[in-house]
């Protein structure tokens, strides 16, 4: 296909270094880049609640079409908000509050989102839009979007972005560099977790290069949280249990907190997705749990794994899904319900090899 010579000829034509390679066929990758050719305006949405991949990947996206040419908005369901640790990331005069999105976009391209559920109330525009491009790296239910970027084997949705930005012909900038930094960095936990290929670290070595306060980025990610996170993951630290025996003999640890004590803490539920990585640090578990009660009396459940259990297998049997060894579900019981029925599906969890 033609790629418009608007976008093909930023930054003076000069083509990046080619990204980490992705298991794509080139007619998905034909077929995306021929929808973003002839569609305008364009509208973005990720996942409610978003995370940094989320945010980092439409952003970066939004910043590199807008150059183009395009007509770009984004949002998410519930508001747009930037939680305090994203706040400074580029590119927010993509963002336009949802009762403002459009409900009949001519392009409308998700990102990290798995299902239309994770959309909110912003679903709606799925049945409105033209053309539905899903770019995710989680697995995608059948029947959602026209139009598929997705691949599970990339470690961070900012991967796919920056290789459609490179077919693009889109030179990498600052800018784009930090919202796919941001992506990067949080999905595959500061490069610890096992989707940190030489790949990955080839892509982190492209967007230093862009000329990118890392340094200043990492802080604000890993390092930065008000006070009041302090006190209240405390509070969910005292409260925190270890059951040896379960998940087959593995281990779980777990704890919860509820919308009460968010509120009283002045906290989000974005600003405590931190809590897990605090609780997974025990030594005598495999499995941890962070359960997070919502205004809506419904619980949201962060899971992780060591590497011995796919957590995700267990979050789809319960709605929802994510990464083998991160993930998460909304739960519809209390708590004490919720760890009953995740108890009884870690107890028969096949477990991988060390």
């Amino acid at each position: 296909m033609t790629v418009p010579a608007r976008v093909r000829t930023r930054g003076n034509g000069r083509r990046p270094q080619a990204g980490p390679a992705t298991s794509l066929p080139e007619t998905q990758w034909e077929s995306a880049l021929s929808a973003l050719d002839t569609s305008d305006p364009i509208a973005l949405l990720c996942h409610l609640h978003p995370d940094g991949d989320a945010l980092g990947s439409m952003l970066g996206l939004g910043i590199a079409l807008r150059r183009s040419g395009k007509n770009v908005v984004g949002s998410w369901g519930g508001g747009v908000q930037l939680p305090p640790t994203y706040r400074m990331l580029p590119g927010r005069e993509v963002l336009v509050p949802p009762e403002e999105f459009p409900v009949a976009p001519d392009l409308l391209i998700t990102l990290d989102t798995s299902s239309p559920e994770r959309l909110g109330e912003l679903a709606r525009a799925l049945d409105g839009a033209r053309t539905v491009l899903v770019i995710d790296h989680h697995v995608v239910g059948d029947g959602f979007g026209t139009h598929h970027l997705i691949d599970p084997a990339a470690a961070a949705t900012a991967v796919l972005i920056d290789e459609l930005l490179r077919r693009l012909g889109v030179t990498l900038d600052a800018e784009i560099a930090t919202c796919l930094y941001t992506g990067l960095t949080t999905d595959t936990g500061s490069f610890k977790y096992a989707s940190t290929t030489p790949a990955v670290h080839e892509l982190a070595g492209r967007l230093l290069a862009c000329g990118i306060r890392h340094d200043v980025l990492s802080r604000q990610i890993w390092d930065t949280n008000p006070f009041s996170y302090l006190r209240l993951l405390g509070r969910a630290l005292d409260r925190a249990a270890i059951e040896t025996d379960a998940a087959g003999g593995l281990g779980l640890v777990w704890t919860w907190t509820n919308r009460d004590e968010l509120d009283r803490h002045g906290l989000t539920m974005p600003e405590i997705e931190g809590f897990i990585d605090v609780i997974r640090t025990a030594d005598a578990a495999e499995v941890a749990v962070v359960c997070k009660g919502d205004a809506d009396r419904t619980v949201k459940v962060s899971m992780r794994s060591k590497g011995r259990i796919d957590v995700s297998a267990v979050c789809a049997q319960l709605g929802g899904g994510g990464h083998r060894f991160a993930a998460g579900f909304t739960s519809t019981v209390c708590v004490e319900d919720t760890m009953n029925a995740l108890r009884a599906l870690l107890a028969v969890a096949p477990h991988l090899p060390e």
